[in-house]
């Protein structure tokens, strides 16, 4: 009986590896990283069909620019917290990469110390931080949610700073608690945080950089008699 069984299951079909091929690249690719479901297929964010339709054309008018090249564009958006204690809190850590994952729908990365610190009993290795970093769709995403959702929500709004440009069109701000963002439940923060934004260009200029953000929908503070980005 042995032997008729090993026989029957040696001679039994294997599966058709065409289709086994045929289902993979069927399947949904994701980004490196990435946790949460991906975007529509043919979905276009509001701010990259923005960007298309009305952005490149007034940036060119703008600036006189002769080739689409050269008109500045995002690149990428990098959400950053730094913690003290991190390394030897652990349900602190947890919290603050569920809360980055749930902000951003990616993967955070655990951020370490360089160098040791004596003065900061900092020692090379530990983890000091999160940070996570968005780009294409899901990039004018996140941009949208927080031009139209996030910045409005903070408490005594007058418009953001338009000096915290870094001389080569990146811009850098930060929120100062992450209760503000829809995704974070209250009942569920372990502790208040606050979280810096870098906001990537290729703008060769702070002030290209800052027409750019500007078109996109950004809500600047409106300054009088000062130069733009300076």
């Amino acid at each position: 009986m042995a032997d008729k069984d090993t026989q029957s299951k040696k001679g039994a079909k294997s599966p058709n590896p065409s289709a086994e091929k045929a289902e993979k690249k069927s399947a949904p690719k994701t980004f490196k990283g990435e946790v949460s479901a991906p975007l529509p297929k043919g979905y276009v964010p509001r701010l990259r069909k923005l960007y298309r339709d009305q952005v490149v054309s007034g940036l060119t008018k703008r600036f006189g620019f002769t080739n689409i090249m050269l008109v500045p564009k995002l690149e990428k958006v990098v959400l950053n917290v730094g913690v003290g204690g991190l390394h030897s809190d652990q349900k602190f850590s947890e919290s603050l990469q569920e809360e980055l994952r749930l902000i951003s729908g990616m993967k955070p990365v655990l951020t370490k110390a360089r160098k040791s610190i004596s003065n900061f009993k900092l020692r090379e290795g530990m983890i000091v931080g999160c940070r996570v970093t968005l780009r294409g769709d899901r990039m004018y995403e996140f941009l949208d949610r927080l031009i139209s959702v996030v910045v409005p929500r903070i408490r005594d709004f007058k418009g953001i700073s338009d000096k915290s440009f870094d001389g080569r069109g990146d811009f850098n701000f930060g929120i100062k608690e992450q209760s503000i963002v829809p995704e974070i439940d209250y009942d569920k923060i372990v502790k208040m945080h606050g979280m810096d934004i870098c906001i990537g260009t290729n703008a060769r200029t702070d002030e290209e950089g800052l027409e750019l953000l500007k078109a996109l929908g950004f809500p600047f503070r409106k300054r009088t008699g000062d130069t733009p980005g300076a």
